[in-house]
């Protein structure tokens, strides 16, 4: 356990608000392209979007910890 503060942590909070900010209007402006599709479809692209974001914190997250990339 660190016990002095590091610099990654607020960094780290600042990327990942960025990239929520920057899903959401990737996610916004690509959402009129299925306006015409079925319903399904659109269920099917917010749950993928809902859940693609996650992916990029894990190395992220290590980095603000570790301050490595890779494990």
């Amino acid at each position: 356990m660190r016990l002095e503060p590091s610099w990654r942590q607020p960094a780290g909070i600042a990327l990942i608000l960025l990239l929520i900010a920057a899903w959401a209007v990737l996610v916004a402006s690509v959402a009129p392209l299925i306006e015409g599709a079925p319903r399904w479809l659109h269920i099917l692209y917010y749950a993928v979007a809902g859940i693609a974001w996650i992916a990029p914190l894990k190395p992220l997250l290590r980095w603000m910890e570790t301050g490595r990339w890779r494990g």
